[in-house]
């Protein structure tokens, strides 16, 4: 009966935050190890909404909430405040179907999730242009400015971009207030660094980083089927995901990840 209590609760909430908490708690992820990072999303949002729901009670009268919180509480681990200036904690922000006013909730839906004043550092995805457009300074400008403020305010030390080539890295580079502390490089578009942005980055010190990311992590077709999967008979076409965060927590010294997680906000457009 758990499903059906958790589809009733979605079709009363007008947003949802899908929490994983630090997938090397679970069991079931470390036997299997998925083979790209965007089957490591669906198989994560998959388990967390079918353990979550199993857990909903089968009063139909119960709370009704604008946001939901979709958590595995055992898998839900804070810092311990002793160990944080051992610790790095970082982000990588993939803003799908909103626009830069949404990087102050993941920053502090983060923050509050691991129980820190601040994150060590943030990467920036915003959503994929246009076909048949380029990515331009325009358009990364208001995502670049809501960091800056997060940055002033001492929610993030360092900010840093992905998959800018020389021109735009350069471009950012001059016109914003806070510089780009790293840039990630896909290695499955280029398998060695172009010279001209290694040379940039080294006279800047920005630190050139890989990644396997595909450009779109979460697209809504398949948030929406992993919803319909896990929980039937649900209205999974009314809901749109907003942003996905994948956080780590690396202890520095040793340099092994100790926790890492996702973090993911979608709303409901009901007709």
């Amino acid at each position: 009966m758990g499903t059906e209590g958790a589809r009733v609760l979605l079709e009363r909430a007008g947003r949802l935050t899908l929490q994983t908490g630090n997938l090397l708690n679970w069991g079931c992820l470390r036997k299997k190890c998925p083979a790209t990072p965007g089957e490591e999303v669906r198989d994560c949002m998959q388990k967390t909404l079918t353990e979550w729901s199993s857990k909903i009670g089968q009063d139909q009268n119960q709370e009704t909430l604008e946001v939901l919180e979709c958590t595995v509480a055992q898998a839900i681990e804070k810092i311990n405040p002793e160990e944080r200036d051992e610790l790095k904690v970082s982000a990588k922000l993939f803003i799908v179907g909103s626009n830069s006013s949404s990087i102050r909730d993941a920053v502090d839906l983060a923050c509050s999730a691991l129980g820190v004043a601040q994150l060590d550092s943030v990467i920036i995805v915003p959503p994929p242009v246009e076909d048949g457009t380029n990515l331009s300074l325009e358009y990364l400008q208001p995502y670049w400015k809501e960091l800056e403020n997060l940055v002033q305010n001492k929610k993030i030390v360092a900010i840093g971009t992905s998959d800018l080539d020389k021109t735009l890295l350069e471009e950012l580079y001059m016109w914003a207030q806070v510089k780009p502390s790293s840039n990630q490089v896909n290695l499955a578009s280029c398998c060695v660094m172009p010279p001209d942005l290694t040379a940039f980055a080294k006279e800047c010190d920005i630190q050139l980083l890989t990644h396997n990311d595909p450009k779109e992590l979460l697209c809504e077709a398949s948030f929406q089927e992993v919803l319909q999967e896990s929980i039937q008979n649900v209205k999974a076409n009314e809901w749109i995901p907003l942003w996905l965060l994948r956080y780590s927590v690396i202890v520095k010294s040793r340099g092994i990840i100790k926790s890492k997680g996702y973090i993911i906000q979608a709303k409901r457009n009901a007709s």
